[in-house]
């Protein structure tokens, strides 16, 4: 459900997982996920600066949803985008729990957020006045592209019959395939 080795073609190192066999996988470098200065203008330390131990700040967020009351899997979903993946992550969550809607339906809602400043919204996917509502409640508004890239399965019934229902987002690559 995520993608993540950060830049394209991730360290641009490949394993083989110690089998000495032909391919294996790429590693990655979310060393670009720490504080680039270890520490602030004022010398003190960044917290989140590279240190042995620590984990980057990252926004990876593949989720995994299970019924509580059988322990079932309900729901897969994640998405690449850098800082705004939780918010693509939670917009299709919410809208397969709690509006009924079917993965894909929930995968092509529009983006939205903000990352501590101004609303974001997905650049030609709301109405005119919707933007100009938020501009006029004193929201600061900036339309942008925000291609997701969400994937998403959730169990669902077809004819009274259990089945895996999949979504896949249309802003990037990937499709659904199954039965």
């Amino acid at each position: 459900m995520t993608t993540t080795i950060e830049d394209a073609f991730g360290a641009r190192l490949m394993t083989d997982g110690g089998t000495g066999k032909a391919g294996g996988f790429l590693l990655n470098n979310e060393l670009t996920d720490f504080s680039f200065a270890p520490s602030d203008a004022e010398g003190k330390p960044v917290a989140n600066r590279v240190q042995a131990g620590k984990r980057p700040r990252s926004s990876m967020a593949p989720t995994l949803v299970f019924d509580k009351a059988t322990g079932q899997l309900v729901m897969s979903g994640g998405s690449p985008g850098g800082a705004l993946i939780i918010h693509y992550t939670a917009k299709t969550l919410y809208g397969v729990l709690h509006w009924g809607l079917l993965p894909q339906q929930a995968i092509d809602l529009p983006n939205f957020g903000s990352l501590g400043g101004p609303s974001l919204l997905e650049e030609k996917r709301f109405a005119p006045a919707t933007v100009e509502a938020l501009r006029a409640r004193g929201a600061e508004v900036r339309e942008m592209s925000m291609t997701s890239g969400l994937q998403a399965i959730a169990r669902g019934q077809a004819h009274g019959t259990p089945v895996w229902l999949g979504g896949a987002d249309p802003r990037r690559e990937g499709v659904v395939m199954g039965d």
